[in-house]
């Protein structure tokens, strides 16, 4: 059976486990949350690479993985290199939806919605020179809206105002041509801001498309598997999360967990 792992800080790589569950719903799926040094998008890069490394060195030999997933933009950005160097597994990472979301737009103005550290990296910047050079991008870097997720995810509510606040910045009007024109598409260029996307829907001053990466990986994930030969069913198995850390606000998952199928939730073993 296809053992497939999902790695992220928080829980915004549900999100991503829910897209490839879709096309693969009988794989192994494990889920590593590194709830112990969460979040990384305020770290150092270094400090990033190197606990990424650790962390899924041990997630890797605990779950034994066929396949990793890195569902954190962040973590994608600044460790996959090392991890490909010391890991012999298909490694897949994430990449913000630039070029989808330029295809999509009419108006020809998009939206990046990332993390403050993400909308700046060069990365980003090369993503739009490939793939949007012909189209206006407004950027909004938030990291309050990641901890509004895991909020959400704990159960709490997540007040509308807060959300408005964090992407207001994004709905300005431009001036083309002697006419006004509106972005119309926002990439959501962390895996925790699916999470919010009712809140977003609801907060914003007018209808957009909100895209984001899942669908993409999902497909990657599914043609390597294919490619390795693996076998995913007839009957889905049970599906283990695991954290780095077990404390308070780790029973508060549970429910969450559970909901998307993690029956089991472990410490990752040192």
């Amino acid at each position: 059976m296809a053992r497939i792992g999902i790695f992220d800080s928080g829980v915004g790589g549900l999100t991503v486990y829910q897209a490839i569950k879709s096309l693969l719903p009988a794989a192994h799926y494990s889920y590593c949350s590194d709830n112990e040094f969460h979040p990384y998008g305020t770290k150092a890069d270094e400090a990033v690479a190197q606990r990424l490394l650790e962390v899924c060195l041990r997630f890797v030999a605990a779950a034994k993985l066929d396949v990793l997933v890195i569902a954190c933009n962040t973590a994608s950005t600044v460790g996959l290199d090392l991890l490909r160097a010391h890991l012999k597994l298909p490694i897949v990472g994430v990449v913000p939806a630039i070029k989808p979301a330029a295809e999509k737009s009419t108006t020809g103005v998009i939206g990046l919605l990332a993390t403050p550290a993400t909308i700046k990296r060069p990365y980003v910047d090369e993503l739009i020179r490939r793939f949007a050079s012909h189209r206006h991008v407004v950027r909004a870097g938030s990291s309050r809206l990641v901890e509004l997720a895991e909020d959400k995810a704990r159960g709490k509510t997540v007040p509308l105002n807060l959300v408005h606040e964090e992407i207001k910045s994004l709905f300005i009007e431009f001036s083309d041509h002697e006419k006004s024109v509106r972005l119309d598409a926002v990439v959501l260029g962390c895996t925790h801001f699916p999470l919010l996307r009712e809140e977003l829907l609801a907060a914003s001053p007018w209808p957009v498309l909100w895209i984001d990466s899942g669908s993409a990986i999902a497909a990657r994930v599914q043609h390597l598997i294919a490619t390795l030969n693996l076998e995913v069913g007839p009957s889905p198995e049970l599906s283990t999360a695991w954290v780095t850390q077990k404390d308070a606000s780790t029973w508060l998952l549970k429910p969450l967990m559970e909901h998307f199928g993690f029956r089991t939730l472990l410490e990752l073993p040192r």
